[in-house]
């Protein structure tokens, strides 16, 4: 049989990757596919030290491979919304299959995509959009397919979570430890989507429509970064038994489908609390399996090479099969999604942890368990800490049961608004994730 013949463009650290594994792994990966894979033209900018391209061909223009008659498979690794968005549509215009790493593509033209794709008959492959090496998305959409997904959290950006493990192990400020990543190479020279939650956004939108059946909706995710913590809280959460993670969470309820991003507090014996560094892990909840975790590298030349050479291999494998026999995009079938609704933040439920500065005055513990009573806001711990010397404020600690978001905002309003409380209050959510 004939090999597959495959253009890839973009031949940055995961372009190059993905070009060298299946240059290296080529007899181990047609045993797999069930025939040979040849990389047949490459679109880049600029050459890749890194990988020895050898008598491949090489252009310049991106649309080279889409409209080459010779290819197979379209592998998309340029990234960004625009340029990626024209080529992926012009090579299923073409009639070609397409393997893309591209999350903010996916999550936002994705419904787009896989409709062209299905009127077409072609496969479009994008493990490698989600958590680098993890194969997650392949883990929720074939192997998790028998449960009712209640839940699923994840840790799934390496540079917010480098930011937070440093900050706990090693009482760094965010904003040196943030300078630190860059140098590193963890995060761009603008880090907003990194540390502001929407590439963790682009990712849990992914999820979220594999895990329960619904339209791709990053419009509606709600997104908070870590850019505001401070170590104090990270160390406040370690005295309570927690650790602060930058968390993506998406949930079934029987009103909707909550998809947040924000800083966490999780117990610290939950394995995903213990996390650390650039990894990644995603946390899955279903009524059969019960919890299941993945983990693994989120990014990086090769580990995400890993699930972009999967991903090739399985269009291989499906590419003479009728398309309607095929593993669907979001793992339901087209015309089965659900239209369960996106929740908005304010009504979506969690505990909280409150940071208040409070004047050394008698009663002001009394007036603060007076507001939460008074909103049905119960609380779990409390911890007062000593008076702080450089400002005469008390730092007070509390953390509360499960609420409706709508009612926290409302008590803290009531909260700032009290003579005995200085500056603003802070509020972490808290998940237990059991």
């Amino acid at each position: 049989m004939k090999p597959v013949k495959v253009g890839i463009c973009g031949l940055g650290t995961v372009g190059g990757g993905t070009f060298n594994v299946l240059k290296r792994n080529a007899e181990e990966i047609a045993r797999r596919a069930g025939r040979g894979i040849e990389v047949a033209q490459i679109a880049a900018r600029r050459p890749n030290p890194k990988c020895e391209t050898g008598s491949t061909p090489i252009t310049a223009d991106i649309f080279d491979v889409a409209n080459n008659p010779e290819i197979d498979v379209v592998i998309e690794l340029i990234g960004g919304y625009t340029l990626a968005h024209e080529l992926v549509l012009k090579a299923i215009e073409n009639g070609k299959h397409v393997v893309t790493a591209n999350k903010a593509l996916i999550a936002v033209h994705g419904n787009e995509i896989f409709a062209k794709a299905r009127e077409k008959g072609v496969i479009v492959a994008f493990e490698a959009a989600v958590a680098g090496g993890i194969p997650v998305i392949k883990a929720i959409r074939e192997g998790l397919a028998a449960n009712r997904i209640n839940w699923l959290a994840g840790i799934i950006n390496g540079t917010g979570n480098f930011i937070l493990t440093e900050m706990r192990e090693k009482g760094r400020a965010f904003a040196d430890v943030l300078k630190e990543a860059q140098a590193l190479g963890y995060a761009e020279a603008d880090p907003t989507f990194d540390v502001e939650g929407i590439d963790a956004a682009h990712k849990l939108t992914i999820l979220a429509s594999i895990a329960f059946g619904i339209p791709l909706q990053f419009d509606k995710a709600y997104t908070e970064g870590i850019t505001q913590l401070t170590t104090a809280d990270v160390n406040y959460a370690e005295a309570l038994g927690y650790r602060i993670k930058h968390l993506g969470v998406a949930r079934r309820t029987d009103k909707g489908i909550e998809l947040r991003v924000h800083p966490t507090l999780i117990p610290a014996d939950r394995l995903i609390a213990n996390v650390n560094g650039v990894m990644n892990a995603v946390m899955v909840n279903g009524d059969a399996a019960g919890s299941t975790l993945f983990y693994g590298a989120g990014a990086g030349m090769e580990p995400t090479a890993s699930s972009v050479v999967a991903d090739l291999v399985d269009v291989v494998r499906a590419m003479t099969a009728d398309p309607e026999n095929r593993v669907p995009h979001l793992a339901f079938q087209p015309d089965a999604l659900s239209d369960h609704p996106i929740l908005p933040i304010d009504a979506c439920e969690s505990a909280y942890y409150l940071r208040i500065q409070a004047k050394d005055h008698p009663g002001v513990l009394a007036q603060v368990a007076t507001i939460l009573s008074e909103r049905g806001i119960n609380i779990e711990s409390i911890m007062q800490m000593e008076v702080e010397e450089h400002d005469g404020l008390v730092p007070m600690i509390l953390v509360t049961h499960r609420v409706l978001e709508s009612r926290i905002i409302e008590a803290i309003a009531a909260l700032e608004a009290l003579d005995d409380v200085v500056g603003n209050v802070v509020r972490i959510r808290v998940e237990q994730l059991n």
